[in-house]
This record gives C-alpha cells, sequence and structure tokens, in this order.
C-alpha cells in the first residue's frame, strides 16, 4: 500500500509541475509591453548624454525558442515634440524604414535549468536590422524567473552601436546641422523586457505594441497648433529627401514615402496654406536653373495633391539659385543647396 500511494503521488507531482521544468518555451511566450522598455542613449557636445525611449514594441518567444522584437521607429520619444519629428525625419528617416527588428534562436539548454537558478546571465547571439541594414551582435542579457508564467530578459551593460555600421552618419550629420550641435557617432541601447506565457491565467496586459504614454510619441490623431506645424515644415525642409532624377522634374521613386508623410502633416495643420519652395545650386545657367526649380516645385505640389491636399492649401514657387544654404563651391555643398523647401504662408 505504502508503495502504491507513493507512486500515485509521483505520478501526480510529475503531471504538475512547472511547465518550465519539462521545456523553457512550453506554450509559447508574449512581450508585455507595459512592463517593459527600450531605451537608448546618445551623446551630444562630446559629454551631455541624453536618455530616449521608444513607446511602441511587439515581441514573442515561439515554442521553438524563435526570439522577435519589432519596434517602432517612429515612436520614438525624446520628451520633446520637435526634437521627435527630427529623429523620425532626419535621422532614423521613417518614412523609409518604419521599423527596427531584432531576431534570435534561444537554444533550450541556455536556460535549461532556469528552474533551479532563478537568474542567470547567458551570452545571446542576435540579428539587429536597423535603416536597411541586418548586422549579427552578441549581447549579454540576464534572465530572471519570476514564476513559471513570466520571465524578465534584461541587457547587462548598455550594447554600443556605431552608427556607420548601419548607414546612420548621414541622419546624424542633419541632426548636427538642424541642432547646431555635435553627435558622437555612437548609440547606447538598453533593454528591460517581460515576458508572459501563452494562455497564462490572469495576464493583466494583452499582447500588444503600446506602452505608456505612447500616444504622445505617435501622435496618432489631433491637428497640430500653428507652432508645431511650423516647427514640422523647417525640419521637413532640412530633410533634403525629395530627390529628382538628375537634370528633370521627375519625382525619384524613394521620395514618394517621405512626400506621404508629408501629406499626412498637411492634413493636420488645417486652414494653412503651404509654399513648396524649389532651390537648386548655381551649376549652369541661372535662367535655366529658375526654370528647373519652378519645375521640381509643380512636381512636389501635384504629387501632394494626388494625396488629397486641395489645392488652394498649396504655392509651389521656384528660386532657381538665388538663395542657397551654403556656398556652391563644393559637391556636397552643392547637394544642400539642391532643395525642396516647405513652410507655412497663412
Amino acid at each position: 500500500m505504502y508503495r502504491l500511494t507513493l507512486s500515485i503521488l509521483t505520478f501526480f507531482l510529475l503531471l504538475t509541475r512547472p511547465a518550465l521544468a519539462a521545456g523553457p518555451f512550453d506554450g509559447g511566450w508574449q512581450l508585455n509591453a507595459e512592463s517593459s522598455a527600450i531605451r537608448f542613449i546618445s551623446i551630444k557636445k562630446g559629454s551631455i548624454a541624453e536618455s530616449s525611449r521608444f513607446a511602441a514594441f511587439s515581441g514573442s518567444i515561439s515554442e521553438s525558442g524563435e526570439a522577435k522584437i519589432h519596434i517602432a521607429l517612429d515612436s520614438v520619444d525624446t520628451s520633446i515634440d520637435l526634437r521627435n519629428v527630427r529623429m523620425r525625419f532626419l535621422f532614423f528617416e521613417t518614412f523609409t524604414y518604419p521599423e527596427a527588428a531584432v531576431t534570435a534562436q534561444i537554444s533550450p539548454a541556455l536556460i535549461a535549468d532556469l528552474a533551479a537558478v532563478q537568474r542567470k546571465q547567458i551570452d545571446l547571439p542576435v540579428t539587429l536590422s536597423l535603416h536597411g541594414v541586418e548586422a549579427g551582435l552578441t549581447i549579454p542579457v540576464a534572465v530572471t524567473l519570476l514564476n513559471e508564467n513570466l520571465v524578465a530578459v534584461a541587457t547587462v551593460q548598455p550594447v554600443i552601436l556605431k552608427l556607420e555600421d548601419f548607414n546612420l552618419n548621414a541622419g546624424r550629420e542633419k541632426l548636427e546641422e538642424a541642432a547646431g550641435v555635435t553627435i558622437t557617432p555612437v548609440g547606447l541601447v538598453s533593454m528591460d523586457l517581460m515576458f508572459e506565457r501563452n494562455g497564462a491565467a490572469g495576464s493583466a496586459v494583452p499582447a500588444g505594441t503600446v506602452t505608456a504614454g505612447a500616444a504622445t510619441a505617435l501622435e496618432a490623431s489631433g491637428d497640430f497648433t500653428r507652432e508645431a506645424c511650423t516647427g514640422r515644415f523647417e525640419i521637413l525642409s532640412q530633410g533634403r529627401s525629395v530627390n529628382f532624377a538628375p537634370s528633370t522634374a521627375r519625382l525619384d521613386a524613394n521620395s514618394r514615402g517621405f512626400l506621404n508623410s508629408l501629406s499626412g502633416i498637411i492634413r493636420r495643420c488645417p486652414g494653412m496654406v503651404v509654399e513648396v519652395g524649389g532651390h537648386t545650386d548655381s551649376q549652369g545657367k541661372a535662367d535655366w536653373n529658375m526654370a528647373l526649380s519652378e519645375k521640381r516645385a509643380a512636381a512636389v505640389n501635384q504629387y501632394l495633391q494626388q494625396k488629397g491636399i486641395p489645392a488652394d492649401r498649396l504655392v509651389a514657387v521656384g528660386y532657381g539659385e538665388t538663395t542657397p544654404l551654403v556656398p556652391n563651391d563644393t559637391v556636397q555643398n552643392r547637394a544642400k543647396n539642391r532643395r525642396i523647401e516647405f513652410k507655412v504662408l497663412n
């Protein structure tokens, strides 16, 4: 009888032991965005550190250990409205690269003993996709088992990313011009993530993508003030993201994403008339440059109208070579002078 009772008890314990003991990814896991944070630190003027975050992201770990985290770059939150806009349009160029992604294949052997030790540090190989570039990294992370349905994963130290590795140096230079500061060409990224087992009873927050306070960062709806509109058009003019085939007024296909984002901003500046100004460098004859700038401004005007912006809210003007930003003495400067600018008229 004693042996029978012991056998029944042992069988019962096997049935009811934590799922993590049987397999660390049983059922799969979802990132709880409300209880997580993804931040980065930038350094300006050589010694001033500024901390920012992303307000919208999602993630999961499959039963096979495939981990994915998707970050909406439009949700970058520096706590200052127009600085957010600079980060979106000048640095991340979210109209072309709206998302960053981190993926990893986690070997169950790495955390097979997590139920016993509760917390451990592992070196996790990941792939980071950012600004059109994919790169492999190895990130030390601390994994903490809070209970059988809740796991915390955090970077042990900030991950150092070189901007040149992700083609972000041009964006950094635009930020420097716009803000009038020097910016160190690295970013320090940290993650503090909470994962819940799928189907766990009592999960307070369903799998989602938005963290607390994201509405402000994302600007999901609502009209802008005149000041906010003016600031946005100034920043968008600094992006130099509207390009044309050489010596023509034919819009480059890569300009469309930017202009689509611009049309959304114009809609949220009700009643305001926006000037679309075309500018050239000083190469060639002045009258030819004037005509080309007028045609390019008209091409942008036409595209915005096709996106639903009323014609009476747009004024196309060509300035030719008459208003350079910088002297036309280098290839780089001439490229800066060939531009489309936007400003509020009334």
